[in-house]
């Protein structure tokens, strides 16, 4: 069977788009994360009800369980997720908001404005959790 000419073979079509050449949109990461975090939101509530649930049963029933994990490396870990993701999905709320009214839409503003979100972010949850671990803030007496 010969191969039609008009047509090239399919070894020589070139892949579209090509993964060494493709580049991830930033406005892209910010849309996949914001989605992510309102998932790991979901988490947060949960560990903040079974914090609650822990509370309630006094310290014999489960609160010192409770904070010995989340005093751990591994439950510190989770905590400043929930608190950057809490962070990030609140900053990313207000960029949206902002192209619901009508604003930001200009590309190389969007593109700025994922960076910035970024940024601020990750500054927000890191001084959270430096206020917190000082005892500034009210919770380490």
């Amino acid at each position: 069977m010969a191969e039609n000419p008009q047509q090239p073979a399919l070894a020589t079509r070139p892949l579209s788009p090509h993964l060494t050449i493709y580049r991830w949109p930033v406005t892209m990461m910010t849309s996949i994360t914001h989605r992510a975090t309102g998932m790991a939101l979901t988490g947060g509530a949960l560990i903040l009800a079974w914090w609650l649930v822990a509370i309630s049963n006094g310290l014999d029933g489960g609160y010192q369980q409770f904070m010995a994990l989340a005093a751990s490396p591994l439950g510190m870990l989770v905590l400043f997720g929930a608190t950057w993701s809490l962070a990030y999905h609140f900053f990313n709320g207000l960029r949206h908001l902002a192209w619901d009214l009508g604003y930001g839409f200009d590309k190389k503003l969007a593109e700025r404005n994922s960076v910035i979100i970024f940024a601020l972010s990750a500054l927000s949850a890191i001084a959270i959790f430096a206020i917190v671990w000082t005892g500034h803030g009210g919770y380490l007496q």
